[in-house]
């Protein structure tokens, strides 16, 4: 019976495929500057300054866009809190910390220009944005008591990195807005970067500790939901989300599960002990019901969209 590694152990084994990783991210991140991606010449003062506040007539994104704009800003806000996470469960020293610093400042910049986007071009209530982002903010987020560690974590934000990428570049072709589709684009392509370090770093345990890392894998995968649980609104934004497929369930499967557990080969390798394969085999019957859920989710959007159409309601994109 194999002796399962410490989080220490884990951690020093794998330090330099993380540099060698660090060394890949630093050689392909392009280097790009928030305010390139704002029309400042649509700016003007708000009330406080001689200005008009916002009212709901100024905004051009419809409902939908709105939603997702909202949804993914205040998910990007909570910055500090996924930070605290990764630090505490990969590490501050080495290519660990250097990972972690240079993560958190790339992740920065999304934020700055999506809320410079929407308050120069009143694409949301600024004082509704203020308010929801000190609630979910000061709630945080903060990880089960029994996710802890780095295999928990690095699965995790394997799938919660791509999942980000395709609502960002979803939500940039709702907005019908050439300068917000390409500020969009520009953040989802950081994503699918920072996603690519952190596929990598989990097959990487994913070959040093098979059963370990599939057991975390199945965890994460069994029990998933996105960064912005937790914020004001976060289910009703989700479902208008899902129902107009800026991130619904298909696309949970087939672009974001099923591609990364292909990458690590999962129901191919031949190297799990009895617990890896109880977790695979758990893993298995989890995405056939998802599956299902999949079928069942699109019927039922489907049944939902022709009555509103039959009732007249005008969808919103």
């Amino acid at each position: 019976m194999t002796k399962d590694l410490t989080q220490l152990e884990i951690l020093t084994e794998l330090e330099p495929v993380a540099e060698q990783n660090l060394e890949r991210h630093l050689s392909l991140a392009k280097d790009w500057h928030p305010h390139d991606y704002v029309p400042w010449d649509e700016g003007r003062n708000f009330a406080a300054m001689g200005g008009t506040d916002w009212e709901p007539q100024q905004s051009k994104l419809n409902e939908v866009a709105k939603a997702a704009m909202i949804t993914n800003l205040l998910t990007e806000d909570n910055l500090p809190s996924y930070h605290r996470e990764i630090a505490e469960n990969f590490s501050q020293d080495g290519a660990w910390g250097t990972w972690v610093g240079r993560w958190t400042a790339e992740e920065n910049r999304h934020g700055i220009v999506m809320r410079d986007y929407l308050v120069v071009t009143r694409g949301v209530d600024p004082v509704a944005l203020e308010n929801a982002r000190m609630v979910h903010m000061t709630r945080g987020m903060h990880a089960p008591d029994n996710w802890g560690g780095f295999l928990i974590n690095v699965a995790y934000v394997t799938f919660q990195e791509l999942a980000t990428r395709v609502s960002h570049r979803n939500t940039g072709r709702v907005c019908d807005d050439a300068i917000a589709d390409r500020m969009l684009q520009r953040i989802a392509a950081d994503e699918n970067l920072h996603m690519i370090f952190y596929r990598n770093l989990c097959a990487a345990g994913l070959d040093l500790v098979p059963d370990q890392a599939v057991e975390a894998i199945t965890k994460i995968l069994t029990n998933f939901v996105m960064p912005g649980y937790g914020m004001p609104n976060f289910r009703r934004n989700g479902v208008l989300m899902a129902k107009h497929g800026i991130y619904d369930l298909r696309q949970h499967l087939e672009e974001v599960v099923q591609p990364v557990l292909k990458k690590w080969n999962i129901f191919d390798r031949t190297d799990f002990g009895p617990r890896g394969e109880r977790a695979r085999e758990e893993l298995g019957v989890f995405l056939e019901k998802l599956t299902q859920d999949v079928l069942k989710f699109e019927e039922q959007r489907d049944r939902m969209l022709a009555r509103e159409a039959a009732r007249g309601i005008m969808q919103p994109i």
